[in-house]
């Protein structure tokens, strides 16, 4: 997993929780690379799993909520770091969907190591349907980011999720623009 993730969520957890939370995640977690993160470098997601999983335990708040917390402020750094990604689009369905064939291709040509999760998708009007296929099973982050998505383009966007393989690795996210 990049490391741009692990330094964006130890920020996150910073902001939110304070740097003696952020300390305490680090000694109290078995992490092979020490903790030590570079938005550059490369780390095991296991670490990252490792993470939310003591900051879930710590501060009492549902793994699945965290993910989604954190997925907001990913958007956030997103579209801060790579606006261009953001240039001319009008609606969150819009970016979304460029998600494979242009964003993860630009991404891939920058970091050819990155394993990046994919998203098809599929549009009928107002419906937007996403299958999310990722090893590493972060799928409630990507409804951070999504909800993130929504509310930068101020729409009302119902999401209804579906768990297709039962380990997590593929959901369904359907999208229904209430606005």
């Amino acid at each position: 997993m990049k490391g741009i993730v692990f330094s964006e969520f130890m920020e996150l957890v910073e902001e939110k929780f304070g740097l003696e939370t952020v300390d305490h995640l680090i000694e109290s977690t078995d992490l092979a690379s020490g903790g030590a993160y570079t938005s550059v470098g490369i780390y095991p997601h296991e670490e990252m799993v490792a993470l939310v999983v003591a900051l879930s335990k710590s501060s009492n708040i549902p793994v699945p909520d965290l993910l989604r917390v954190f997925g907001h402020h990913l958007f956030r750094t997103f579209r801060k770091s790579y606006s261009v990604f953001f240039e001319g689009v009008e609606h969150p369905y819009d970016l979304l969907e460029q998600i494979d064939n242009h964003i993860h291709v630009e991404v891939k040509k920058l970091h050819p190591d990155a394993e990046l999760p994919r998203f098809e998708t599929k549009r009928d009007g107002k419906v937007l349907e996403m299958t999310n296929s990722s090893e590493r099973k972060l799928s409630d982050m990507a409804l951070g980011l999504i909800e993130a998505s929504a509310e930068h383009y101020n729409r009302e966007i119902e999401i209804e999720t579906e768990t297709v393989k039962k380990d997590g690795s593929i959901v369904l996210i359907r999208l229904t623009d209430r606005s």
